[in-house]
């Protein structure tokens, strides 16, 4: 529930593209909770945290892809909008941006956060007997995580969702987008400098 990569790109994705973006956002989330969690089953967590130059690698490939998302907001706040994206009904719609890139961002978003990678690696050998069905227990685990983050996700896409018409202004909208690209920015940085 604290402020992260996956709550900023909520809202950069929902008032831009709408909800049916967002919860595309959170399947890709809650996707790549199975991949970190198998990442983890099999031990490979550890060897690219053991590994230095490996874990260096996937942190700046995750701080310059939320780089590029913030960047990508910045950019959305100062264009004028396309006639392809209107407001209909209170909801905004954008045919042009097909709902399988919002599900990549939001897998992309959180999977290439390494912190994610270390909460599994940390987290996990915590709760699980590896005498007996490791496996199991390790997905039970993932599944838990990943309903409790999409019941929160989801509940962040509605409230967003819900604020629509709030945002309708121009300026109020450029707002938005400056600040949620700037927020991205800001954790591209954390994630890059990290030790």
């Amino acid at each position: 529930m604290s402020p992260g990569p996956n709550g900023a790109l909520l809202l950069k994705t929902v008032p831009v593209s709408g909800r049916k973006h967002g919860y595309m956002n959170v399947m890709g989330i809650v996707v790549a909770f199975y991949f970190h969690g198998t990442l983890s089953v099999f031990g490979l967590s550890a060897i690219i945290v053991s590994s230095a130059n490996l874990f260096f690698i996937i942190k700046i490939i995750g701080a310059t892809y939320l780089a590029y998302l913030g960047v990508k907001a910045i950019i959305s706040a100062f264009k004028q909008p396309s006639l392809s994206t209107s407001i209909v009904g209170g909801k905004l719609e954008n045919p042009e941006k097909k709902l399988s890139s919002s599900f990549i961002e939001g897998l992309l978003t959180n999977l290439l956060n390494p912190k994610v990678s270390i909460f599994y690696l940390a987290a996990f050998p915590q709760f699980i007997d590896f005498q007996t069905e490791a496996i199991f227990s390790s997905y039970t685990l993932v599944s838990v995580h990943a309903v409790f983050s999409a019941m929160w996700f989801s509940s962040m896409v509605f409230l967003i969702g819900k604020t629509t018409s709030f945002i309708k202004s121009r300026r109020m909208h450029a707002l938005l987008q400056s600040v949620t690209g700037t927020v991205l920015l800001w954790f591209s940085y954390r994630i890059a400098t990290v030790k």
